[in-house]
């Protein structure tokens, strides 16, 4: 019998679905590497032919395409947060009895391999893989489908057309890793480890290069959209994910009040796994800890997390984590060096930091060659000398940390101690608690320390401005203080190496640029320790919404009035009254409003010569991503100079939804609310309305003052400044 292309490609797309989940999923293949490829090579020829016909879950998508992929931003439609941590057996068990106590007896726990890897997460509808998207910054990430189709253990299709959306770990074993890294052309094209390889591969421009590594995947949560689908517990959900043809941890494990309860409720979940009684945690993470190593993959850690759906819907979420699990980090891996010195690091604040300068090492496959002493409590707990053999780890994972001394030297050198003068100007230095601090305003590290914060990417954002130019202009003359950056005549660094016309030209713009910043940035930008943007926004949200208000607080000296405000404790509140009375910050705030910052939370939207109040009255969302605008707060400011308002989230209140490309649950809320939804390019043509209407305007109509200097200042002259 003779079929039409549509039907044999139907057919054997279905055979090749069953052949690569018996290969790859049960380890049994059911035919010979040549007749897979035969009928791979038919399917291939028939798509190309009549593409038309070609199935979303077609096994050739795992080729993937030599087009250039760009990596969309997509708003994530489930909580995708990081997770708190623990670093020790007693933490684990206080996350334990704190949960039971909290809720009750009854509770019971998952532990699963915390696989060292990227963040993922499919999306499905009505069972087909749609959308995979990395975990961004939780709420929005980047779409990387074409990349994460082509990985064999990821379904294009489940048993089951469902919605769902479902967190995975993309990982590459150890035995890949070694091997590409082994056919590398050179060192330059080797990975440090296997999660950069992994992490590189995921964001590849073109998917048919992110085919050739055998990347993997671990799913481990599934959130779906109709709610009475859901499992009724964490164990029922990985079962019901195995069944839908996802690949699961097999070194699960099960703690319950006894062995035989966990192993019970494994057994009617109908998933394997060892269950384990509460007090057999202690002998669990031994275990684990001692058989990481012969893992085929990495993994940096244990995650527990409560059994009960019920109860993680009662605990709920932080702002960055949920209150339901908890991640178990292994003790880091060690390495061992000399101490060769230690030099000291001058901070903005004037905090002194010890440097330990040791031996180059290799650990967790990079070099260390400096890794932190805290401070001279540190140093004299270590009884560290030059020349001392000691062991360094990297805490989390990330922060290189002198640990112990294993060998002590030779030489007769006894334990470090800290100079007493300033590595930088030669000052005094001065004890504050545990650490040693230069007082002196002035000192060269401090002054390019807080100009480089005041400009930094999560501060001002002054374009062009980085430490390597702050340096450069430091030692010129031109920049000695953060209010420099905008009084400074940077046209004389013109011809000066590294300094041409437009370079010039850019920091210049950079620089008038960031004079528009909003006042809760201004403020978080100074440089007052435990001041940023969280405490800023806190700060104006609360009543404190101009400097000036703040200053007129702070000359009370009376802590109480920070101290009612919800999030702000009794160290905060002292800080900002030293702060705010302290005549050299009074200084840099007066110079920075005469130049025209926004000290002021008024000053944020009061531009009526520039722009119209169109959006006045109206509440805006922004969903999605977005061409004109990224990141896409940069529209929802637009809307805010124009008098509109911005939320986070679609209420009762919201008027209008400023949809891009990608958007998720916000839509649904907004359609649900009968909120006006508004595209991308409607938006631009009102903001051009907008414009037009400026061009337009009669100049005699509502003229605007012109804004000088003693305009600027006025609120400094109510406090006598």
């Amino acid at each position: 019998m003779i079929m039409d292309a549509r039907t044999e490609i139907e057919t054997l797309t279905k055979e090749l679905i069953r052949y690569q989940d018996a290969y790859y999923k049960e380890g049994n293949p059911l035919v010979s590497d040549l007749e897979y490829d035969r009928a791979w090579d038919r399917l291939l020829y028939l798509e190309k032919e009549n593409p038309e016909y070609a199935l979303p879950d077609s096994p050739t998508k795992r080729v993937g395409s030599d087009l250039t992929n760009d990596f969309p931003e997509f708003e994530h439609s489930i909580p995708v947060l990081s997770l708190d941590k623990a670093y020790s057996k007693e933490e684990v068990l206080s996350f334990f009895s704190k949960s039971i106590q909290k809720e009750g007896e009854g509770l019971s726990f998952a532990a699963e391999e915390k696989i060292d890897g990227i963040s993922m997460v499919l999306y499905y509808e009505d069972g087909i893989l749609v959308r995979a998207v990395t975990r961004g910054n939780g709420e929005v990430g980047n779409d990387v489908t074409p990349n994460i189709r082509t990985i064999s253990s990821v379904p294009l299709s489940l048993s089951e057309p469902v919605d769902i959306a479902v967190r995975g770990e993309v990982y590459l074993s150890k035995k890949d890793f070694e091997r590409l890294n082994q056919e590398a052309e050179s060192d330059k094209d080797k990975a440090a480890n296997p999660r950069n390889l992994a992490a590189g591969t995921v964001r590849r421009q073109k998917s048919s290069e992110a085919a050739r590594v055998p990347l993997d995947i671990f799913c481990y949560e599934g959130f779906w959209s109709d709610k009475a689908e859901e499992p009724k517990d964490h164990l029922h959900i990985l079962s019901k994910l195995k069944s839908l043809g996802f690949r699961i941890d097999p070194e699960l494990a099960f703690f319950d009040v006894t062995r035989s309860e966990a192993e019970r409720k494994l057994k009617e979940a109908g998933i394997d796994g060892l269950g384990y009684g509460f007090d057999e945690l202690e002998e669990y993470l031994r275990k684990k800890s001692e058989t990481r190593p012969d893992l085929p993959y990495e993994i940096d850690g244990l995650v527990f997390k409560i059994n009960e759906l019920g109860v993680r819907e009662k605990f709920g979420y932080t702002e960055h984590h949920p209150r339901w699990a908890i991640a178990y980090k292994f003790e880091s891996p060690q390495a061992f060096a000399i101490l060769k010195d230690v030099t000291c690091q001058v901070g903005r604040t004037g905090r002194i930091t010890p440097v330990a300068e040791v031996s180059d090492t290799l650990l967790s496959g990079s070099t260390i060659r400096r890794a932190t002493l805290h401070n001279q409590e540190y140093i004299d707990q270590l009884e560290l000398a030059i020349g001392d053999t000691v062991s360094i780890t990297k805490r989390g994972d990330v922060i290189p940390a002198v640990e112990e001394v294993v060998e002590k030297n030779n030489l007769g050198n006894k334990t470090y101690k800290l100079p007493r003068l300033c590595p930088c100007c030669g000052s005094e230095l001065v004890s504050e608690g545990a650490h040693l601090f230069c007082p002196n305003y002035d000192c060269e590290e401090q002054v390019k320390g807080r100009i480089a914060y005041f400009a930094g990417r999560d501060q001002m954002d002054i374009e062009s401005l980085g430490p390597k130019t702050i340096e450069i202009l430091y030692k010129e003359g031109l920049l000695k203080s953060v209010e420099d950056i905008y009084s400074a005549d940077y046209d004389q660094m013109i011809g000066k190496p590294g300094f041409g016309q437009k370079t010039v030209d850019n920091l210049k713009k950079g620089v008038k640029d960031s004079i528009a910043r909003p006042y809760k940035t201004v403020l978080s930008s100074l440089g007052i320790a435990e001041i940023g943007g969280k405490s800023a926004e806190i700060l104006a949200s609360s009543g404190f919404d101009s400097i000036s208000k703040l200053i007129a607080a702070a000359d009370k000296r009376d802590p109480s009035l920070f101290t009612s405000i919800k999030g702000l404790g009794e160290s905060t509140a002292d800080i900002l009254i030293k702060a705010f009375t302290d005549q050299r910050l009074l200084e840099t705030i007066s110079k920075l409003s005469s130049h025209g910052l926004h000290l002021d939370a008024a000053l944020d939207s009061k531009d009526e010569t520039e722009y119209q109040p169109i959006f006045s009255g109206q509440i805006w969302v922004a969903t999605g991503s977005f061409e004109n605008f990224n990141p896409r707060s940069k529209a929802l400011q637009e809307i805010e100079k124009r008098g509109g308002k911005t939320a986070g989230s679609v209420t009762g209140k919201t008027t209008h939804l400023l949809a891009g490309k990608g958007g998720g649950s916000k839509r649904k809320d907004a359609e649900k609310l009968g909120v006006k939804i508004v595209s991308e390019e409607e938006f631009l043509a009102l903001l051009s309305q907008d414009a037009n209407k400026e061009e337009g305007m009669d100049e005699v109509k509502n003229p605007a003052p012109a804004k000088d200097d003693s305009e600027q200042l006025s609120f400094f002259d109510d406090l006598g400044c």
